[in-house]
C-alpha cells in the first residue's frame, strides 16, 4: 500500500510483534489503512492532536493494540468517548470476533467512526452518536458489555459513575491512563474497586501506560 504511513509500516510490524501479537499481514494493512483514515480525516474533522504519521503508529495504533492481552476473555466491548475510534476501532480490526460498540457524543467523530467501519468492512464495530448516560445496557449489539473500556476518558469516578450501568454481571472497566492516577484510585466511589493493575509497555513510545481493571466491590 502506498500513503503517509508507508515509511513506518515495519515500525507498525515490529511493534506488533513486540506486543506477543501474531497477526496476519492483511489485519496490519487494515490497521495502516486505518491510521490513514485517521490522518486524512483529521485535517478537517479535528480528530486528534496527533499530526505526525510516526506519532499515529505509536501513540494511536500500538497503544490501542497493547491492551489485547488483557481482554482475552471479553467478547462484548464499549469503548466510551473514543474519539477517532481508538482503541475501539484498532481492537475491532484486530480481533474479529470481538463486537465493539463505540460511543461517542460528538457528531462529527462519530461520523468519521461509522466511515471507517464502512470503509474498512467491519461488521464487528458499532458507533452510538449519544452521551454515555443516555445508552442502556440492553441497547448495546449483543445486549450489555462484558468490559467497556476508556482511553483517557474524564477521572476513574466519572468513568465509573457514567459507564457502569453498561456493564454485564461480572463485567470490568478497563481504564486507559498515563501515569498510575493514585488520587484518582482513591477517589472511586463506594462499592467498586480497582482489581488489577497492568503497567503497559507500548513499543516505540517512552511514556508511563498503565491499564486499571475496575470490578463492582
Amino acid at each position: 500500500m502506498s500513503g503517509r504511513l508507508q515509511p513506518w509500516a515495519a515500525q507498525l510490524s515490529d511493534g506488533v510483534a513486540a506486543l506477543g501479537l501474531a497477526l496476519p499481514q492483511e489485519t496490519v494493512d487494515r490497521l495502516l489503512a486505518f491510521g490513514e483514515l485517521l490522518l486524512k480525516w483529521n485535517k478537517v474533522y479535528n480528530l486528534t492532536a496527533i499530526r505526525s504519521p510516526q506519532e499515529v503508529i505509536t501513540h494511536h495504533l500500538l497503544d490501542s493494540l497493547a491492551v489485547l492481552p488483557h481482554l482475552e476473555r471479553v467478547s462484548r466491548l464499549a469503548d466510551i468517548g473514543s474519539g477517532g475510534g481508538l482503541p475501539g476501532v484498532a481492537l475491532a480490526i484486530v480481533r474479529p470476533g470481538l463486537v465493539v460498540s463505540s460511543i461517542e457524543t460528538v457528531g462529527k467523530k462519530a461520523s468519521f467512526q461509522q466511515q471507517a467501519k464502512i470503509e474498512l468492512g467491519l461488521g464487528n464495530f458499532s458507533v452510538l452518536n449519544k452521551r454515555v448516560e443516555q445508552v442502556q445496557a440492553q441497547g448495546l449489539p449483543g445486549g450489555a458489555a462484558e468490559g467497556v473500556i476508556s482511553r483517557a476518558f474524564s477521572s476513574l469516578a466519572d468513568f465509573v459513575n457514567l459507564s457502569g450501568h453498561l456493564l454485564a454481571e461480572g463485567g470490568a472497566l478497563y481504564a486507559m491512563k498515563g501515569a498510575h492516577p493514585a488520587d484518582e484510585i482513591a477517589a472511586l466511589p463506594a462499592g467498586w474497586v480497582v482489581a488489577e493493575t497492568h503497567a503497559l509497555v507500548v513499543p516505540g513510545l517512552d511514556a508511563e501506560r498503565h491499564l486499571l481493571v475496575i470490578r463492582r466491590a
